[in-house]
């Protein structure tokens, strides 16, 4: 007996094991809608398309899972594009469904038209364009699978709308075999008695995590090594997490506002391991100078990121569930005690750093301090929840001041730096882990750009709480407009009467603001204890800079420390 290819559609989601998709309908793919409507799938309203497709990113960094989300053609499908980048900088499994025009009516710049597979083409894994139905279920099929194995990432599939009105014999593929495509599981275990040589011969280790640590769910391995090593670990900011922060061999984040004793670590280290990590420009600095005493070795899935941006003297292609479990297979044929005492005088180094120059702000302000804040949040929570940040200064605050537990606690857009991600994303991540207090951090600019999202918020009483660190301006570009562009503050500045407490409380959400010091503590704790969603306006000064600060283009010993 045929079914439609809308039902067809749903019966691929549900063999996939997706428990819910955000999405945004629209004319082309009412049909499709029409079917979630009798398979009563769970299915979230956004208020707009990128609200859908940052909650499905929310959703899959907070639970490890393919993140969906819907969008109709043509507007529809382009104002997923952000999301897309989004997910595709930072390697997120997502299948984003477009609908398309009839097929006879595709290429001729019909209403709602437009060429998603060919702008998409640079920002997915993969994308497909369906304009024959017996081809759904095996492209639905590969698209999860591509979506989730190897490195992560997005897979576009964009449907014709009389696809999802044809009728079809489903039957979904068990396997599939896609030609020039075969994800890199296990390297070679001489290469991993490579680096376990030059371990030995190390005097000054450094391991540096990355995103993919937290991707591959193997923090806990690494965990393991660290503890019986003894070797010192500093993380990307989409790192942060996987060694828990008052780990005593943690010294925190490094690049552009990485820590003292991080980024003078790099600088002196005569070995630096990577794992997951893509060495980027705000983790490099200048490139010539990074790691400039170090043979660097790379851990990662995808042969690509290995000699890109830095060279590698050893690379270790392969999963890092297999690596890092064959890298402590070798390790532990040492003693702890063999290895600490090894690299003991690096470590008290590291840690006379650390106690040199910590990060710190002025405790005496009669100001509320945003990394005051933060610091409050991490002891009401213990670290122990979802932080979910926009982009911009309290971005940078968050990583350096909440004291991250575990993996997949902190998410953030890393690579691409999507201003209104974090209200979305924070959606998603709590509709993925209900169990699990999801707080998300904003500044005004940033929260501004999705801030419609607090009527699903609001809708579905979805219980995150949303923290606005107002600072009355576009934080960091005024930080660099103030450091580096003689303090023009060329359309920077939000000096305007928006009232957020109005503007929560219009849209349904519950909020305050506060702006007694003295009662941060009991004015925070309460908020988050909330039994729905809740929102709270902090006014903070609009010249706190972020620091340390590494100018572009400069090594990371060139820091701007401040007072």
């Amino acid at each position: 007996m045929k079914i439609t290819g809308a039902q067809a559609l749903i019966k691929c989601l549900e063999l996939e094991n997706v428990e819910v998709v955000f999405g945004y309908p629209g004319g082309s793919v009412l049909t499709l809608y029409d079917a979630l409507y009798e398979s009563k799938f769970p299915h979230i309203l956004p208020r707009h398309e990128q609200g859908a497709v940052h909650a499905a990113d929310g959703y899959a960094r907070a639970t490890g899972k393919v993140g969906v989300c819907i969008a109709t053609s043509g507007p529809g499908a382009t104002n997923l594009i952000t999301g897309i980048a989004t997910a595709y900088m930072d390697s997120i499994s997502l299948v984003a469904i477009t609908g398309q025009v009839i097929v006879p009516l595709i290429g001729r710049d019909s209403f709602q038209e437009a060429d998603i597979k060919g702008i998409t083409t640079p920002i997915t894994k993969h994308n497909f364009l369906i304009k024959d139905v017996n081809d759904l279920p095996r492209v639905m099929k590969e698209a999860f699978y591509i979506a989730r194995t190897g490195r992560p990432g997005p897979v576009l599939v964009d449907i014709a709308k009389d696809v999802f009105a044809a009728g079809v014999d489903f039957e979904y593929p068990q396997k599939i075999t896609l030609r020039g495509y075969d994800p890199i599981h296990e390297g070679e275990e001489q290469i991993i008695g490579d680096v376990y040589k030059e371990l030995l011969q190390a005097k000054r280790p450094l391991f540096f995590i990355g995103g993919g640590v937290n991707l591959s769910d193997t923090s806990e391995t690494i965990r393991k090594i660290v503890a019986h090593t003894g070797i010192p670990v500093v993380s990307s900011l989409m790192g942060l997490g996987c060694i828990a922060d008052d780990d005593p061999y943690n010294f925190g984040m490094i690049g552009m506002h990485g820590t003292y004793a991080g980024n003078m670590s790099t600088t002196e280290t005569d070995l630096l391991v990577g794992f997951g990590v893509r060495f980027d420009d705000r983790v490099t600095g200048l490139v010539d100078e990074f790691a400039a005493k170090a043979k660097i070795i790379h851990f990662d899935i995808d042969p690509a990121e290995v000699n890109k941006n830095v060279r590698s003297h050893i690379r270790v292609i392969g999963n890092l569930q297999w690596s890092l479990n064959e890298l402590l297979n070798q390790v532990i044929n040492r003693t702890k005690q063999e290895w600490k005492e090894q690299f003991a005088p690096w470590r008290e180094k590291m840690n006379a750093w650390k106690l040199e120059k910590p990060l710190g702000y002025d405790h005496n302000s009669d100001f509320i301090m945003p990394q005051q804040v933060i610091e409050k949040v991490s002891q009401i929570t213990k670290g122990e929840a979802i932080i979910v940040t926009d982009v911009g200064q309290h971005q940078m605050w968050t990583a350096q001041f909440y004291r991250f537990q575990q993996p997949r606690s902190f998410l953030t857009s890393g690579g691409l730096g999507t201003m209104g991600f974090g209200l979305p994303a924070a959606l998603g991540a709590k509709v993925g882990k209900p169990e699990k207090p999801v707080i998300c951090i904003c500044g005004d600019g940033g929260f501004m750009m999705n801030c419609q999202e607090l009527m699903t918020v609001a809708d579905l009483n979805i219980p995150i709480k949303i923290i606005i660190l107002n600072n009355q301006c576009l934080g960091m570009v005024a930080q660099w407009q103030r450091t580096f562009y003689q303090r023009h503050y060329s359309h920077s500045s939000l000096k305007t009467k928006a009232d957020f407490v109005k503007l929560s409380e219009a849209m349904g959400v519950p909020a305050c603001r506060l702006e007694n010091k003295k009662e941060m503590f009991q004015v925070i704790e309460k908020a988050l204890s909330a039994d729905g969603p809740f929102l709270i306006e902090i006014r903070i000064p609009s010249e706190e800079d972020v620091l340390p600060m590494v100018p572009a283009g400069a090594g990371l010993d060139k820091m701007i420390i401040g007072g």
